[in-house]
Order: structure tokens, then C-alpha cells, then sequence
């Protein structure tokens, strides 16, 4: 059952009252990109956001887990809370690369989020996501989160419009020895950056973190091989999908009453 009382003033402010009360629940905050954020005893364990990869993108497009190997355990009925230990156990997955994966995904996620204003948000009993072990206080993600945003571009409102551009190949691009003088990693984003994708598009394509690909995506704009896209590309849609590939059912679980923390909409 959804509770409602007054709300705190952001997100951030809600979650560090859940942290507070070492609460277990889950936040749906709507809004664009809106998301889902779960709470285990105050601390952060996951979030899912069409913004930002999560883990099962980060696994399968990296192709660090084979996508038949990762439809063969979901096939088993394993539900979302068991996926991951799963993969481990059938030796797919480290516990440590996934724990690291998780945490990756969430600090990613969050930054996301942390780029625009929610429309508002509800707070619910806890439900299933992909276990990785991962546990953030929601202090630490305000850090972080303010870290990220100065280090691209001093504030949010203009990291938030960089998370927007449709970046190109600028005429220096087509010079093969300056290009054979980036990292591969550079080269692949280059290539990626059509002045159709977004930052997130293309993280999304890569299988790599919104926050790592907009870092790249600066250098190459800092080097003069990416431009603003032309009249002709800059109305095109987005290309990746709003939703995460395997939406996991939103079954609630009991949870024990206690002081009511809040609905909010504006």
C-alpha cells in the first residue's frame, strides 16, 4: 500500500529520512527519466532508471555474460532477488565483478536522476530487484553526484543539457592519424557519436556507464573531433529503449508499520 504524508523537498532529502529510520522500501520517482530506487535498512542497494544502463545492459553489452547464458537462467524461474547469486553460482559471474558491476550501476543511475527535477515520487514496500550486494548511504551519492556534475561542467543545469546533445564527427574526425592516436575506447564513442545518440544512447549501445561515456565524449570535444550536430540530424529521436529490457514484475512485500514517510506530486 502506498503511504502518504507531506513530503520532504527532494529526493535527497527523502532518502536520507529513510536512512535515518534504517527503513526498507522503495521509491518510485516519476518524472523524466524517473526511476526506482530501493532502500534496505536505510541504505541505497539498487536503482533502475531509463537514464543510465543497469546491470543486466552492463553485463550483456559488454559481453562479459553471454546472452544465452543469461536467458538460460532467467528461463529457470530464478526471481530477480536470486538472478544474480545464480549466475554466480553457475560460475557465469565473480561475486566480486558483480558486486562491483551493481555498485557501478548504481552511482551511475543516480547521476542520472540527479541531472533533473522529479515530477514526484511515492514510497513503497520493498520490491524485487537484481541482488549484487552493493549498499550506498544516500549521503554518499550526493557526494558523489556533485563530484560528477562539477567535474563535466561546474553545474547541473549545463551537465544536464551535455546529457541531451546529439554530438557529430566534426571534418577533423575524417584524419585517420588523429584518430589512430586515440585510446579504443575513444575511437569506439567517436564512432558512436552520429548526431542521432545521446549520451545516454550511446551508453546504452556500448554496455558502459552515462557518467564514463559523457567523460569521453568531452575529450573528444576538447580535441575538436566531435561538433554539435547538423540541421539535418538534430530533430531525430533518441535511439535507445525507455524502458530496461526485462522489467521485473512490481510485486510488493509486507513490510512492518512504522512512521509513515511520504507521497509526493506536484
Amino acid at each position: 500500500m502506498t503511504e502518504e504524508t507531506p513530503a520532504p523537498r527532494n529526493v535527497p532529502a527523502l532518502l536520507s529520512a529513510l536512512h535515518t529510520e534504517k527503513r526498507s522500501c522503495t521509491v518510485l520517482v516519476s518524472g523524466t527519466p524517473g526511476g526506482v530506487i530501493h532502500v534496505r535498512d536505510g541504505l541505497v542497494v539498487g536503482m533502475e532508471t531509463p537514464g543510465a544502463p543497469g546491470v543486466e545492459v552492463l553485463l550483456l553489452k559488454s559481453r562479459r555474460v553471454a546472452e544465452e547464458d543469461w536467458a538460460a537462467v532467467r528461463a529457470t524461474g530464478t526471481d530477480p532477488a536470486r538472478l544474480a547469486r545464480e549466475l554466480v553460482a553457475q560460475g557465469l559471474l565473480g561475486a566480486t565483478e558483480l558486486e562491483i558491476t551493481g555498485q557501478a550501476a548504481l552511482f551511475d543511475a543516480a547521476f542520472a536522476l540527479a541531472l533533473t527535477s522529479p515530477d514526484g515520487w511515492e514510497v513503497t514496500a520493498p520490491r524485487p530487484l537484481l541482488e549484487t550486494e552493493a549498499a550506498v548511504p544516500p549521503a554518499r551519492l550526493v557526494t558523489e553526484n556533485t563530484r560528477r556534475i562539477r567535474l563535466l561542467a561546474n553545474e547541473r543545469g549545463a551537465t544536464a543539457r551535455f546529457a541531451r546533445d546529439r554530438l557529430e564527427p566534426a571534418p577533423e574526425a575524417r584524419d585517420p592519424q588523429r584518430v589512430a592516436r586515440l585510446s579504443p575506447r575513444h575511437r569506439t564513442v567517436l564512432t558512436a557519436a552520429d548526431g542521432r545518440r545521446t549520451p545516454r544512447d550511446i551508453a546504452f549501445a556500448l554496455g558502459r556507464g552515462l557518467f564514463a561515456v559523457m567523460l569521453d565524449l568531452r575529450d573528444l570535444l576538447a580535441l575538436g573531433l566531435l561538433q554539435p550536430p547538423s540541421a539535418a540530424t538534430a530533430g531525430r529521436p533518441s535511439t535507445a529503449l525507455r524502458t530496461p529490457p526485462h522489467p521485473h514484475p512490481a510485486t510488493a512485500t509486507p513490510q512492518p508499520p512504522t512512521t509513515p514517510l511520504p507521497r509526493r506530486k506536484r
